[in-house]
């Protein structure tokens, strides 16, 4: 185990105040991670006296290759950390400061889930959230998948009796679907290769969204601790190519990148980067997609989003487009 014990969605703070968002499990070259905020005098947040500006990926990138470049790229080595900042010991203490997260929190305790085994990402988990930030909600390994459940549960139930019409006054904020000007905004951000009708058959099944109290949730996977290590190889391209093959396991196809072992007679896997597609099939389905060969050992793999906005490249279940 590597000195800096941090999984996807983590985030740490290195001597600059520059604060990094973990984008994998495999620490063997540097922690994979993003850098998402910088201290700027103009910036919209502060945290313990700075003032912080977000950076997009682009940017992000950019900033990092400048200033340096002597980092792998995506890797920052594990001595210019000075700061871990666990999503799953930030919930312990968000839980009392956020009505909303203790909302979903109550809901899936009342599943059956540890709060031990949840956590929160994204702006909130280094506290520089602002108004209209949304809620990162992380739940680890196999009770991701009860927690999903759940959340759709409560979301039918909250359509069937309308509860927000009939009892405004509920003292802890009901979980509710997506809104349709929510599942626009969500499109346009994502900029997918598929229609918007395509996209929305795909997402209603998945069940990792929703609202509480007006704010949009992303319900994350992580892998839990027996689950890792892992290693996370990056393999060399080949040539971009389509291809139409049965998945026989999902079982980590909400990780990051979602992860699809098919049949096929080249290819054993279909590796996604972009959220998008990420649950986008179940095991025994048939599946298009079009992404880049890779070559990695003595196997090769379809990689879905070699880019933030992959131009050409998508993935979708053939079956679940037939049933409509």
């Amino acid at each position: 185990m590597h000195q800096t014990k941090v999984r996807l969605r983590d985030f740490f703070i290195t001597d600059d105040d520059w604060i990094f968002a973990v984008s994998g499990y495999d620490s063997t070259d540097g922690v994979q991670a993003v850098l998402r905020y910088i201290p700027d005098d103009g910036g919209d947040r502060e945290l313990d006296g700075v003032r912080y500006r977000k950076l997009d990926f682009d940017e992000s990138s950019r900033f990092v290759a400048e200033n340096r470049p002597s980092w792998k790229r995506f890797c920052v080595p594990e001595n210019e950390i000075s700061k871990v900042l666990r999503a799953d010991e930030r919930i312990q203490s968000l839980v009392k400061e956020d009505h909303r997260v203790a909302a979903i929190v109550d809901l899936l305790e009342r599943a059956g889930i540890p709060i031990e085994k949840m956590g929160i990402t994204g702006s909130m988990l280094p506290g520089l959230q602002i108004e209209g930030s949304d809620i990162d909600f992380v739940v680890y390994g196999k009770y991701w998948f009860r927690a999903r459940n759940a959340i759709v549960q409560e979301m039918q139930e909250a359509r069937k009796v309308q509860i927000a019409d009939r009892n405004p006054a509920r003292s802890q904020p009901r979980i509710t679907e997506i809104s349709d000007a929510m599942w626009h905004h969500i499109y346009a951000k994502r900029v997918p290769e598929i229609s918007f009708e395509e996209f929305m058959i795909h997402e209603l099944r998945k069940g990792n969204r929703g609202m509480v109290e007006g704010t949009y949730f992303d319900l994350l996977f992580v892998r839990d601790w027996d689950q890792l290590p892992v290693r996370q190889e990056r393999g060399d391209d080949l040539y971009r190519c389509s291809i139409t093959a049965r998945v026989t396991s999902a079982d980590l196809a909400f990780d990051n990148p979602a992860v699809y072992e098919i049949d096929h007679p080249v290819i054993s896997e279909i590796f996604c980067y972009t959220h998008t597609y990420a649950g986008q099939a179940l095991a025994g389905e048939m599946v298009e997609a079009r992404g880049m060969m890779e070559q990695i050992g003595d196997r090769r793999r379809l990689v879905v989003g070699t880019s933030r906005e992959p131009v050409g490249e998508w993935m979708r279940s053939l079956e679940l487009l037939e049933r409509g």
